[in-house]
Parts: structure tokens; C-alpha cells; sequence
């Protein structure tokens, strides 16, 4: 866990391992990115990229509930009791390559420092989410600040914003005088593993990610120094100045090789895992109720509720809040679907996993449009981000061909199905068509926006779920302390209460009246 005492930025500990990944399988996986050695800037991107990937089969991915765990020994269901996992090791990196940048000549500087300001809003913003107020303006200083006071909530999203604004204006910048003069600003693409040091697709990152954070401030519309509604629409009515993505081709997403990084589902552990995991009712039962067939592609058919493989009443997922020992009988019965064996336990490499996608950001637009913030036809966004996510699972308008595991069969053993799925019969559903710029409306944008958050995106999907109340999720003993309350933010670190006292108990006080709890509302939710 990472302890928000802030660290020397210039330790060369620090910065020799580039570190930042949360979990041990993160070092498993991702290290192999990652340089042993040297402060050039451009050796520490690889680690800072790195850490923005939360992997699937991970417990944000339960505490979602798209998959669930029905063995103890394996894991649980359980939202969090404690503190949080925050990523100032990485942020204490981006100030080294900013530090490093620094020494260089000016057009070999900028395009390190342009993405650092995307890394620090990007970091800064997903901490905030987690816990509330944070030092920021006086973070990452090591020895010449170790006891940094909070920025408010209010403060972050401002200060983050502002980020994103001038990394956009920066790019824009660099891209002009790269048409004069090719290559001017360049960084070394074989340490950036996303873009390769494009920076037209950061450019599109960057003003997505915005639309996101824009969104999650949506109770805060009327607040005057965030101007959420004018900034967001400022951003749609300039594409030229703020370019977006324009399809699933420009997403920041983590791909899987095969060779240095495993998907987290593989031949490799599927004898252990694959009856011990299986997949949740919040997710996969909203699929088989629309008749999507999405379903098929993420799930195994429930063949011990006897209807044909391919009958949507097969699919079934486990409530959550459901006692493990409960789901493990329904699923040894038969009457839970595990997780889809072909598409998730065949390949070590799997499907690539989203950081920032094209789906989310059309359903954001549509969301924005629906609730009055900026012209537009909400409905036609709402299409491009479901049939981008059929895309996706490679869902074809028409003939498509569905596979699962042989009953009782190994792994490969599988049995295909031909099935027709047109994309007109699934949207004519009154569940699914656009129902108009209305409360109804909403909901569908937001309900689509889950499913394509399926086993990507980190905790976007709860955060969602913590802003709207859509999806409704499932509650229980299985999955919180009391059985009935879901925790609606992290505690701080707990080396952060001695290391940084008097600040950390002027924050508590002033935002959650002294009591640091996991049930406490944060102010963006007010």
C-alpha cells in the first residue's frame, strides 16, 4: 500500500524502480516496462503509465460487480473497511521527470512536462475520488515539505482542470511548430507503450479524460468558479482546439502480449479459478434481461437451469451481496453462469483492457446533452457508444458465432452456436431506446455506460453508481460490514495520521466533522 507520507522526489531509490504499481500483480506483469536504472526523463514514463492501469479479475472489478468470488480462500466480496491505496510514489516520479525535463534544452523538455501535467491531474483527480481532500499544492517537495497541508476537493478539481487546459494548449502548441520544423518536440516512443509518443492521441486523452472529470462534478453545476456546464461545452463546440476520440482505435488502453504481460484470466490459472469466480447478477443479468448478446461473449451458460445454451434465461450471475458459501452451492448446481471460458481463459493475452475509452466518453456526451448542459442529439451519442462496445465483444449486425465450454468439458473443449443478432430488434426494446432528454433517458445512457465499464476503467463504474445510484447494487452480508451500507469513500493512509498530524486532523474536521469513515459523504456528492 502506498503511504501518503511524501517521499525525497530525488531519491534514487524512487527513481531507479519507477515504481507505482498497487499490487503484486502489477510487479508480475507490468515491471518488465519498467527501467532499473538512469534519471533520464524519458526512462521514468514507462513506470508512471504503468501505475494507470487497474487490472481486471481485481477486487475493484468485484467491488463493481461484474464478477464475484465464491470461494473463501481465493477471496471475497467485501467492499473495503480501511484506508486507501494512493499513488504519490508515482506522483513523487512525475516530479523527477519534471526535475529532469528541467535540465535539458527547452524543446526537449516540453513534451515531458506537457504529459506531466496530464499525469499529475490525471493521479490527483482519482486520489481526490478516493478520499477527499489531499495535499497537492504543496505535495511532492520530500525534505522541503514533509508535512504539506490539504488542498480542498474543490481546490483538486480546479487545480486539475487547469492542468488539462494548459496540457491541451501546450500540445497545440507543439503540434503547430512540428509542421514548421518535423520532430522539434518529440519524446522516445519506445518508452511511452501507449501512444508511441504520438501526441495527436494524447491530445484526445487528455480532453476525454476532462469530459470525465467534467461528469463526475455533476452536482456542481451551479457552482461558479468550476463552471462545469461552459467548460464541457466549450470543449464539444471546438474540435479543432479540443479534439476527442474519434472511435475505439484511440482509446488509452492497456494491451496484453502474452510474453511480459499476462491477462489476468489464462490457461495458466484457469484450474484454479475458473469454477471459484463467476460473474455477477448487477452485470450479467441487466445483459440477458435486454437480450444482449454481449452475454454470451462474457459469461458460460447456467446449464443446470435446463433451458439451451443459448437461450438468454441461461445466463444468470450471482448476487453479490449473497454469502459465498450460498453462491458456491448455486454455482456447483449449475445455476450461476461463470465467467465466458473462450473469450477469458483461451489466450494469455486476452482482451486489451481500457483506461480511457470511446464508449464512456460517447455516453458522457450523451449524459451532458441529456441533462441540458450542451446542444446536441443525446440519442445518436447513446447509439455510437453501445455499438461501439458490440464492436468490442465483435458483435456483428446479423451472423454472429457464440462459443462456450462443453459441460463438464477442459479448457478448449467448446461447442459453437450460430445466432442472429440485429442490432434494430435490440434497440427497438422499450428498455433500450432512447426514451428522450428526459429522467428515463438518463438512466438508459448511464445503464449502457456500466455495461461497457465491464472489466475496465478501474472503479469508474461504482463512481457512477456513488453519483447516480445506477446500477442498483446488489447489498448484503456477503459484501459490506453491516449488510446494508455500501462504503462511499476510503479512509486516509494510516501513516498520514502520524506523519502528518495537525494537517491530517484539520482536514477530517473540517470535511467529515472530525470522524475519518468509510460511510462519510464527500463534496462533490453534495
Amino acid at each position: 500500500m502506498k503511504s501518503l507520507k511524501l517521499t525525497i522526489a530525488a531519491s534514487l531509490i524512487i527513481l531507479a524502480s519507477a515504481s507505482g504499481c498497487k499490487k503484486a500483480f502489477d510487479d508480475a506483469v507490468i515491471n518488465k516496462n519498467k527501467p532499473t536504472s538512469g534519471l533520464s526523463p524519458a526512462l521514468l514514463l514507462p513506470g508512471i503509465e504503468s501505475d494507470m492501469l487497474v487490472p481486471p479479475f481485481s477486487d475493484e472489478e468485484r467491488q463493481n460487480q461484474f464478477t464475484a468470488c465464491n470461494y473463501v480462500y481465493y477471496g471475497n466480496n467485501k467492499y473495503w473497511t480501511g484506508s486507501a491505496s494512493l499513488n504519490y510514489t508515482t506522483l513523487n516520479n512525475v516530479a523527477a521527470m519534471e526535475t529532469e525535463s528541467n535540465k535539458l534544452a527547452a524543446t526537449l523538455a516540453k513534451p515531458y512536462l506537457t504529459l506531466a501535467k496530464f499525469f499529475r491531474a490525471y493521479y490527483f483527480v482519482g486520489m481526490t475520488l478516493k478520499v477527499g481532500d489531499l495535499p497537492m499544492s504543496q505535495a511532492l517537495q520530500g525534505i522541503k515539505n514533509p508535512t504539506p497541508v490539504y488542498d480542498s476537493q474543490k481546490q483538486i478539481f480546479i487545480s486539475s482542470l487547469a492542468l488539462l487546459e494548459d496540457a491541451n494548449k501546450d500540445i497545440i502548441d507543439m503540434l503547430a511548430i512540428n509542421k514548421l520544423t518535423q520532430g522539434t518536440y518529440v519524446i522516445d516512443s519506445k518508452y511511452d507503450f501507449y501512444f508511441k509518443g504520438d501526441f495527436t492521441k494524447w491530445q484526445k486523452i487528455i480532453n476525454t479524460f476532462r469530459l470525465r472529470v467534467l461528469i463526475a462534478l455533476s452536482k456542481k453545476t451551479g457552482d461558479t468558479d468550476l463552471n462545469v456546464k461552459a467548460q464541457f461545452a466549450a470543449i464539444l463546440a471546438d474540435n479543432v482546439k479540443y479534439p476527442l476520440l474519434n472511435s475505439m482505435e484511440d482509446n488509452l488502453q492497456y494491451v496484453w502480449d502474452g510474453v511480459f504481460s499476462i491477462y489476468p484470466n489464462s490457461p495458466r490459472n484457469f484450474g484454479n479459478d475458473a469454477t471459484r469466480y463467476n460473474t455477477a447478477a448487477t452485470y450479467i443479468n441487466t445483459l440477458a434481461s435486454l437480450k444482449d448478446l454481449r452475454v454470451m461473449r462474457a459469461a458460460e451458460p447456467a446449464r443446470g437451469l435446463k433451458f439451451d445454451d443459448t437461450d438468454f434465461r441461461s445466463f444468470v450471475g450471482a448476487e453479490s451481496g449473497q454469502g459465498q458459501s450460498d453462491m458456491a452451492s448455486l454455482v456447483q448446481a449449475g445455476k450461476i453462469s461463470l465467467i465466458g471460458r473462450h473469450r477469458y481463459y483461451e489466450t494469455l493475452t486476452g482482451e486489451n483492457t481500457f483506461i480511457i475509452g470511446y464508449p464512456e466518453m460517447c455516453f458522457n456526451i450523451a449524459e451532458a446533452i441529456n441533462q441540458g448542459w450542451v446542444p446536441g442529439n443525446a440519442e445518436d451519442w447513446y447509439k455510437k457508444g453501445i455499438y461501439a462496445d458490440f464492436a468490442f465483444y465483435g458483435i456483428n449486425d446479423g451472423d454472429n458465432t457464440v462459443t462456450f465450454q462443453k459441460s463438464g468439458g477442459l479448457l478448449g473443449d467448446d461447442v459453437s452456436y450460430p445466432i442472429t443478432f440485429k442490432y434494430d430488434d435490440y434497440y427497438k426494446q422499450a428498455a433500450v431506446k432512447y426514451a428522450g432528454n428526459n429522467a428515463d433517458g438518463w438512466k438508459q445512457i448511464l445503464t449502457q455506460k456500466y455495461l461497457a465499464f465491464a472489466r475496465n476503467s478501474g472503479l469508474e463504474a461504482y463512481y457512477q453508481w456513488r453519483r447516480t445510484g445506477i446500477p442498483v447494487l446488489s447489498i448484503g452480508a456477503g459484501n459490506t460490514n453491516n449488510g446494508t451500507t455500501i462504503p462511499t469513500r476510503y479512509q486516509y493512509p494510516i501513516n498520514e495520521r502520524s506523519a502528518n498530524t495537525t494537517n491530517y486532523n484539520a482536514a477530517v474536521q473540517s470535511q467529515f466533522g472530525g470522524k475519518d469513515d468509510i460511510y462519510q459523504t464527500l463534496w462533490l456528492l453534495k
